[in-house]
C-alpha cells in the first residue's frame, strides 16, 4: 500500500532521531530575511545632507533695519523650493526658560508656578503657563568642523551617545556641522540610531575642507532654518573654538551692529535677535581654555550687562571667548570650557541634566506686542519659597525680541 503524500514530505531525521538543526537553520534564515530589510531601511532613512546657505538670501529691511532670510530666485525665474518662512507670526505668548541653581551647583527641582515672578521691563507679568521640563526638547548639535578644532571631533560620537542616554525618549535631536558653509546632516529626529549614523557619516569629516569658520552665520541659519514652527524647550549646543572669520568683531561694541560696506550682511545683533525671538537657548562648549578673568562668578555677575567692556579688556579676557559669553548672556544657556570638564561626554551629560531641570514660564505681555524691539526679562523666586536653599540663583535669558515684521 502506498504511503500518503503528506508522509512522503516529512522532514528527514538525523541519526539521533531529531530534525532540530534543519528547523534552526530555517528559523535563522527567516529571521535574517526580516532583519536585513529593517537595517537597510534605517540606512535609507538618513536623509541627504542639506547646505543651509543654499537657496537663501540675507536682506536687510531698510525701513526696520531687521535682517530677513528669503528664498533666492534662480536665474530662470522659477522659485527655488525652500523651507524658509518669509512671513513671521507676531509673538503673543512669551516663554522664558529658567533654571534654579543651589549654592553647591545642583539644579533645584520640584518648584511650582507660584514660586516664581516674571518681570518684563521691570513690570510683573501674570504667568499664564508653567512647564517643569515635561514638554519634549528640540536640541540641535552644531559642530564647528573647521581645521582648527577637527581633532576634537573624534570624541563627538561617544559624547553624543552620552547625551542620548541622558535625554528623554520624546526629545528630538538634529545635527549640523559648519566651516565655510552650514551642513544639516540630520533634521530633528527621535531615532537614536539615526543620530549615531549622522555623527559617523563621512559628510561630517568632509565639511572641514575650508579655511573659514563662520560661527555666528551657522547659529543664525540653524535657528532660522530648522527651528521655525517648533514649540516646547529649544536649544542649540555649539561646539567651537570661538574664532569666527565672518563678522569682523572687535573691542568696539558697535561692531556687533550692522555696518554699511561690511563683507557680510549678517551682524552679531541679528543672531541674538533670531535666538531671542524664538526662545532658543544656546549652550556653548568652547575648546579653548577658560580665561582666568572669566570665572563662573564673574559671568554670573554680568548676566544683566554686556561683557564686551574696557574692564574685560584690562583683565586680559580674550575677545573670542567674550563674544561667546555675550551671545549666551542674551539668548540664555551656558558657556562651558571643554578642557576643565573632562571631555565632551561629561559636558553633554551636564547639558542634558540642565535641560531636564528647566522650568518654562509663559505669559502674555501686559503692554502687548505691537511695539517692536527688545524687552528686558527677569525671573525671581518669591520670598518664602521653602523648597529653595538659601543663596540659590535663577538663570534665564536677559531679554526677548519682538520683530517689526508682522
Amino acid at each position: 500500500m502506498n504511503e500518503p503524500a503528506s508522509a512522503a514530505r516529512k522532514v528527514p531525521k538525523t541519526r539521533h532521531g531529531s530534525a532540530q538543526p534543519l528547523v534552526l537553520a530555517v528559523t535563522l534564515t527567516a529571521a535574517i530575511s526580516l532583519i536585513l530589510p529593517l537595517l537597510f531601511a534605517q540606512k535609507e532613512r538618513l536623509p541627504r545632507e542639506r547646505v543651509l546657505d543654499r537657496g537663501v538670501e540675507l536682506e536687510r529691511d531698510p525701513a526696520t533695519g531687521e535682517l530677513e532670510a528669503r528664498p533666492s530666485i534662480p536665474p530662470n525665474g522659477a522659485e527655488a523650493p525652500s523651507s524658509v518662512a518669509t512671513i513671521r507670526a507676531r509673538v503673543e505668548l512669551v516663554e522664558v526658560g529658567c533654571t534654579v541653581i543651589a549654592p553647591d551647583g545642583t539644579r533645584v527641582r520640584g518648584l511650582a508656578r507660584d514660586d516664581f515672578r516674571v518681570l518684563e521691563d521691570g513690570v510683573e507679568q501674570e504667568i499664564a503657563s508653567f512647564d517643569a521640563a515635561a514638554t519634549p526638547s528640540s536640541i540641535a548639535l552644531l559642530l564647528d568642523d573647521s581645521p582648527s578644532i577637527s581633532r576634537e571631533l573624534g570624541e563627538t560620537r561617544e559624547a553624543a551617545r552620552s547625551l542620548a542616554r541622558s535625554l528623554g525618549p520624546e526629545d528630538e535631536v538634529a545635527v549640523a556641522a559648519f566651516a565655510g558653509q552650514t551642513h544639516l546632516l540630520l533634521p530633528f529626529s527621535r531615532d537614536r540610531v539615526l543620530l549615531a549614523a549622522a555623527l559617523a557619516s563621512p559628510a561630517l569629516k568632509s565639511v572641514e575642507n575650508s579655511s573659514q569658520s563662520l560661527i555666528y552665520q551657522a547659529v543664525y541659519l540653524t535657528a532660522h532654518e530648522i527651528f521655525r514652527g517648533r514649540s516646547g524647550r529649544k536649544a542649540i549646543v555649539l561646539l567651537t573654538d570661538g574664532q569666527d572669520s565672518g563678522l569682523g568683531l572687535t573691542w568696539d561694541p558697535a561692531s556687533m551692529q550692522a555696518r554699511a560696506g561690511s563683507a557680510s550682511p549678517l551682524a552679531f545683533d541679528d543672531v541674538a535677535r533670531e535666538l531671542a525671538s524664538q526662545g532658543i537657548a544656546l549652550y556653548v562648549i568652547s575648546t579653548e581654555g577658560r580665561p582666568k578673568a572669566m570665572t563662573d562668578a564673574w559671568l554670573a555677575d554680568h548676566r544683566r550687562e554686556p561683557v564686551i567692556t574696557p574692564e574685560a579688556r584690562r583683565l586680559g579676557a580674550p575677545l573670542d571667548s567674550l563674544y561667546l559669553a555675550e551671545m549666551v548672556r542674551q539668548a540664555g544657556g551656558e558657556l562651558y570650557f571643554l578642557r576643565e570638564m573632562g571631555g565632551l561626554a561629561s559636558v553633554y551629560q551636564r547639558i542634558a541634566l540642565a535641560l531636564g531641570a528647566e522650568y518654562t514660564l509663559g505669559y502674555y505681555p501686559a503692554s502687548g506686542t505691537a511695539r517692536p524691539g527688545w524687552r528686558a526679562l527677569d525671573v525671581e523666586l518669591k520670598p518664602g519659597t521653602s523648597a529653595v536653599p538659601a543663596g540659590a540663583r535663577v538663570t534665564h535669558r536677559a531679554a526677548y525680541y519682538v520683530s517689526a515684521t508682522p
